[in-house]
């Protein structure tokens, strides 16, 4: 049978990137420029925010305080698990030494970096656990400074929530800004805070666009786009919870796509006939997002066999990658390009989001097909060595004169003949 597509999505709109682009350069060269002033200033026109910039040692005890027992648990059980798989990540992650011909000794070492910047998205939602997925796992990996960041809401500043992940994961300062201005504080080392080797966790079109105008001199985990998340499903899958797994992931926003690929004609059509009910169980703002995201972004694909599946599913590359289907150990072994899978209808994408350990900072549109993401090696920088002794050197020396000469780099070639001249007294 032919992949058939029962319900494609929508033609995007034309992209206004270049109205952001062009918003977010005048803010990140006005606080270049004027600092904490105009970091400041903008926290105030954008956020309503005019307290202090710096979350206080006794402001973080308050919010901490104020945090319900049993919210305190459930967040203290999430961020054990994602220390744990950050830990096994860790250890993972060797340094060798290697004699490469006689005399010759290189080494590969595995470094932090020396400070992170990590952003917590506010907003519509209060992302308790993108707190817990960036710092702690910047922590495991050995970052001396973790500055954290996130939208104050007017009069409150940082939700409690957050301060009390953010603390609890182990942030050394937290900052009460968001949007670009959070990013560009980061970035400078602005609040006392120190200039960020490196910048991550998810935010909207600004923050993205914030975070790709300063990579190179600072670096990112990634370049995000929109939430995506596809589910593959056979005859075995119940329709009703493969539809609410799609309708979970679309209330991220009303330009987050979720697809269904499925081999079942049945299950296909039960989940398409059920969304839109699903949907209206949800409250608003969730209930908008969510009825755009299905009705504008989703896709339902019916596929011959298990194969067809697969290929589809490396096509579009997902962010978020569930199976409920038969076999899964024959998927694990099969598909190559998501950025987290989630195997069994036992597991669910919600369950990653939130608490299971895996990192959910993931890659985006498409990028799953040649990156993976967040983990303790994005902090992390693999470098390498190496030293050898005169009979070595005597060698390499020969050798890499004369393919010095050879393309035309002479310098290279006198430096390297260096190494054949005996040794002065």
């Amino acid at each position: 049978m032919a992949i058939t597509y029962l319900k494609q999505a929508q033609p995007r709109p034309a992209a206004e990137n270049s109205g952001i682009r062009d918003t977010v350069a005048v803010m990140l060269a006005s606080i270049e420029r004027e600092g904490e002033e105009a970091a400041r200033r903008y926290a105030e026109k954008l956020d309503g925010w005019t307290g202090p910039a710096v979350v206080s040692d006794a402001q973080r005890r308050a919010a901490c305080n104020r945090v319900p027992d049993q919210l305190k648990e459930d967040i203290r059980f999430g961020h054990a698990n994602i220390r744990r798989f950050a830990e096994a990540q860790k250890a993972t992650m060797g340094e060798c030494e290697v004699e490469v011909i006689p005399g010759l000794i290189a080494g590969q070492k595995q470094i932090p970096v020396s400070s992170a910047g990590c952003y917590v998205p506010g907003g519509r939602y209060s992302h308790i656990a993108s707190a817990l997925m960036t710092i702690t796992t910047a922590k495991v990996a050995g970052v001396p400074h973790i500055t954290a960041v996130s939208p104050p809401r007017p009069g409150t500043g940082i939700p409690d929530a957050i301060i009390y992940a953010m603390d609890l994961s182990g942030a050394d300062l937290i900052l009460n800004l968001g949007g670009v201005q959070g990013i560009a504080a980061m970035a400078q080392g602005l609040f006392g805070s120190q200039p960020a080797d490196i910048l991550v966790g998810p935010g909207n079109s600004y923050v993205a666009e914030a975070k790709r105008m300063l990579f190179g001199p600072v670096g990112i985990d990634m370049f995000a786009g929109p939430t995506d998340s596809l589910v593959i499903a056979d005859h075995t899958a119940d329709i009703e919870t493969v539809a609410w797994d799609l309708v979970s992931q679309a209330e991220h926003g009303a330009d987050s796509p979720v697809w269904l690929v499925t081999t079942s004609e049945p299950l296909a059509k039960g989940v398409m006939a059920r969304a839109q009910a699903l949907i209206e169980k949800l409250p608003e703002p969730n209930l908008s997002a969510a009825h755009r995201a299905w009705h504008e972004r989703a896709e339902v694909v019916l596929c011959g066999s298990r194969e067809e599946a697969a290929q589809v599913a490396d096509r579009y590359a997902p962010e978020h990658l569930q199976v409920q289907a038969e076999g899964l150990d024959w998927w694990l072994e099969r598909l190559t390009a998501y950025g987290s899978l989630f195997l069994g209808k036992e597991t669910t994408v919600s369950f990653g989001d939130k608490t299971s350990g895996p990192n959910h900072v993931l890659p985006t549109s498409g990028a799953a097909r040649y990156t993976g993401g967040l983990s303790v090696h994005k902090f992390t920088k693999t470098v390498t060595w190496q030293r050898c002794n005169a009979a070595a050197s005597h060698e390499l020396a020969q050798r890499t004169a004369r393919i010095s000469r050879m393309e035309g780099m002479e310098g290279h070639a006198i430096a390297a003949e260096m190494r054949l001249q005996p040794e002065t007294v």
